[in-house]
């Protein structure tokens, strides 16, 4: 059995899409909040914590709604295509009303922006889970593995054209002295690759085609569910595989509870701490992001040794280091430097062994008419961690020090590795024996 490498690549340009978005958003908003509209970073925290109190109802809604829909474009390619089309007119708006206010400020248009804020990121709620749902949708469970890979690596393109972009067309030598950056060039680039992926994506994929012949394929093979089913029909999980279950979404939350609170403010940290500009800690983000990108081919290698656990758990103690080394770094140099580059490579290298292996794990403890909920469950535990650590990680570094920063994350990185000590369940044996088998045959 051979991942199709050709429909995963394709059935990627969602998350693609999704990743380009929030790269942007992460980097983006919290500084139009707070040198456009000179909100303090406590609020501007609790802000751009919305997404995830929106993403703690939504996600597992939307996830769970999809997975009950059936219409003639398929449960997931609705929800993608109307989430899409909403969220490229909204978040155009965002950066008219920044440019607005900063002419001419108003309450007026800081409520409008807080409000179209607020509607796009509902919009781009109702999405996420069916996008990401979609993979195993159409993926048999062994394979999984390998086509979260494809789906990260598409996700980290995403990321990674939206970066060079913002590398190239706003460095340090353009915004520095300016009283006011207009970035509305970044959001009509992001709206084009949205568009772009999704066309593509309904164009080539015809999910209840595909969906269909997953599940004739998955009925041949009822070892693969770890769920069985009550004498009314109902998944039940057994108590064990509840308990890893418990366990792998407590990881979860408490490895995004440290690495999304620098994703949210690092742009932010650079400034104030290095003195240095969007460019320079986009520079840094693109190095991470590329970091990611090699390092899959390696994290298969060692996948397929010691499995996916155990290549999380490496993941982790990479991540910490890391964090410890940024700690030193940015607070001994006051320029970016090829050892910082290095670090953030190896943290793109971390976090890649952490992300390709932790969705699949938790859609390994269902079966395929539940993915939509199960991925819900991933994405609240992720998000109900990102609820938090913007609006805490904020209030430490306006209050305390700026350098708080990655000690904070460090260390809430570093308990992810006690609570992954007690799954026992979700790692596919025949997956981790072959890894990602360095992507041969990508053209079958």
């Amino acid at each position: 059995m051979k991942l199709n490498y050709k429909r995963t690549f394709l059935v990627g340009l969602a998350f693609l899409s999704i990743c380009a978005f929030w790269q942007m958003y992460d980097n983006i908003v919290p500084l139009i909040l707070t040198n456009t509209f000179h909100l303090d970073e406590t609020i501007s925290g609790a802000i751009m914590a919305a997404d995830n109190v929106l993403a703690l109802f939504l996600l597992p809604f939307f996830g769970a709604l999809s997975d009950r829909s059936s219409t003639r474009i398929g449960r997931r390619m609705p929800f993608v295509l109307f989430g899409t089309g909403c969220a490229i007119i909204l978040m155009n708006i965002l950066p008219f009303l920044d440019n607005s206010y900063a002419a001419e400020p108003s309450a007026f248009k800081l409520i409008s922006f807080i409000v179209v804020l607020g509607l796009l990121l509902v919009a781009m709620g109702t999405y996420r889970s069916p996008a990401v749902a979609l993979m195993p949708d159409v993926t048999p469970k062994p394979l999984r593995s390998k086509g979260n890979a494809i789906i990260n690596l598409m996700g980290a393109l995403g990321g990674i054209i939206y970066l060079g972009v913002a590398a190239v067309t706003y460095p340090k030598a353009k915004t520095e002295g300016l009283v006011h950056v207009d970035y509305q060039l970044l959001f009509i680039v992001v709206a084009s690759i949205m568009f772009v992926a999704v066309a593509l994506l309904f164009i080539f994929i015809k999910e209840p085609k595909l969906y269909a012949e997953n599940q004739e394929l998955e009925a041949q093979h009822p070892e693969w569910n770890l769920a069985k089913e009550d004498t009314s029909g109902h998944e039940v999980l057994p108590a064990p595989v509840k308990r890893s279950l418990a366990f792998l979404l407590a990881s979860i939350s408490l490895w995004f509870i440290g690495y999304n609170a620098i994703s949210t403010w690092f742009t932010k940290y650079v400034d104030q701490v290095m003195g240095q500009g969007l460019g320079g800690a986009s520079t840094c983000l693109l190095i991470g992001t590329a970091g990611a990108i090699v390092s899959y081919i390696p994290i298969g290698i060692i996948a397929s040794k010691i499995g996916r656990k155990k290549t999380i758990m490496a993941g982790i103690i990479l991540l910490v280091a890391c964090l410890v080394a940024g700690f030193f770094l940015t607070t001994t140099f006051h320029e970016i430097n090829i050892v910082m580059f290095i670090v953030f490579a190896l943290v793109g290298l971390a976090w890649g062994a952490i992300n390709v292996n932790s969705l699949p794990m938790v859609v390994e403890m269902c079966k395929s008419s539940d993915i939509g909920k199960f991925t819900g469950y991933y994405y609240t535990a992720s998000m109900a961690a990102q609820v938090a650590t913007p609006i805490l990680a904020g209030f430490l570094m306006s209050h305390i020090d700026y350098k708080v920063l990655f000690p904070y994350s460090a260390v809430f990185v570093g308990l992810s590795f006690l609570t992954m000590c007690f799954v026992r369940h979700g790692d596919s044996k025949a997956e981790a024996k072959k890894g990602l088998e360095a992507y041969e045959d990508m053209d079958d």
